[in-house]
């Protein structure tokens, strides 16, 4: 399995479902995930969705120039820098979002 390849295709999948379903987002968050957003600290999937879905704009630019990614220990996850994604593998051979940071440039 090639870190880039995925990272690259799961940012792609990410942003594509916050643009058009963010309730959608739900499956790729666990109890376990942790998201930052403009530094508020939000734990557990079913929190992190309601957040995603309560955001006042309906869609964003996502200028997205690089993806940056490493290998992140012995369990196989990933570490996935937009603005930052951590990836962990589910048994089923998929990936959850275990930690996530997001924040808005105001350009």
């Amino acid at each position: 399995m090639d870190p880039d390849a995925v990272a690259k295709v799961f940012v792609d999948h990410y942003y594509s479902t916050f643009d058009t379903n963010r309730a959608g987002l739900a499956n790729l968050y666990q109890d376990s995930s942790m998201l930052s957003f403009e530094g508020q600290k939000i734990q557990g999937s079913q929190t992190i969705t309601a957040k995603l879905t309560s955001l006042p704009f309906q869609q964003c630019q996502h200028a997205i120039t690089t993806v940056d990614c490493q290998p992140s220990g012995p369990a196989g996850g990933m570490l996935v820098f937009v603005l930052m994604f951590h990836l962990m593998p589910t048994p089923q051979g998929s990936f959850y979002v275990l930690n996530d940071i997001f924040r808005l440039n105001y350009a």
